[in-house]
């Protein structure tokens, strides 16, 4: 779907205008094409009718009321697409947009910075499974051999084992089991971040 852009008589205007609308294209890029028209058309839109209703005014004077109005696109926009980035994570279920709605949301509340932590960990177990491929003998879950509680889960050097008195547990099933974290992790933090959307929408209705 083409927009059409509004044409203004004076220069000034237009280039007041197009300058706007570019920062909210800007703004907005993070979002899918469907999202960035839907906003774009929608500030659009407030400026057209608004200069219409105010004709009686000078071309760029209604222009800059408007637009001041609307507010500047950096700001008024920032949780409007922090919104919209969650919602397209929750729909995809797609790493990137959870990560990228996640890091937009980090100041949106105590929560967020859980969501986040809860994805550092993802990461850490991927990281662990690298680890693991590359250096098998000091990555793994390890243990004290005579009570079995955890000590550590990750790299262990063989000096540090026999000095702890702890032996890994895991063997050839620690990347099995890694793998088994990271998608049991993956959906929490997505059906939490639902869940956490859907209180949010109920909270402003």
């Amino acid at each position: 779907m083409k927009i059409e852009d509004i044409k203004f008589e004076q220069k000034a205007s237009q280039r007041i205008y197009n300058d706007y609308m570019k920062r909210i294209k800007k703004a907005t890029s993070s979002l899918s094409k469907e999202s960035q028209d839907d906003i774009y058309m929608e500030f659009n839109s407030h400026i057209f009718e608004f200069i219409q209703h105010n004709k009686e005014k000078n071309e760029i004077d209604a222009l800059l009321d408007i637009t001041e109005k609307l507010g500047i696109p950096e700001e008024v926009l920032k949780p409007l697409v922090a919104d919209k980035k969650l919602e397209q994570a929750t729909k995809t279920f797609n790493p990137i947009h959870v990560f990228k709605a996640l890091i937009l949301n980090f100041t949106n509340g105590i929560s967020y910075i859980f969501f986040f932590i809860l994805y550092l960990f993802l990461f850490g177990f991927v990281f662990l499974i690298y680890a693991k491929i590359s250096t098998p003998s000091i990555v793994g879950l390890y243990v004290k051999k005579d009570s079995f509680s955890p000590v550590i889960l990750g790299k262990l050097s063989p000096e540090s084992q026999m000095r702890n008195q702890v032996t890994e547990i895991l063997g050839n099933g620690f990347i099995p089991a890694m793998l088994l974290l990271i998608i049991l992790f993956y959906f929490l933090i997505t059906l939490l971040l639902k869940i956490k959307k859907s209180i949010n929408q109920k909270t402003q209705s």
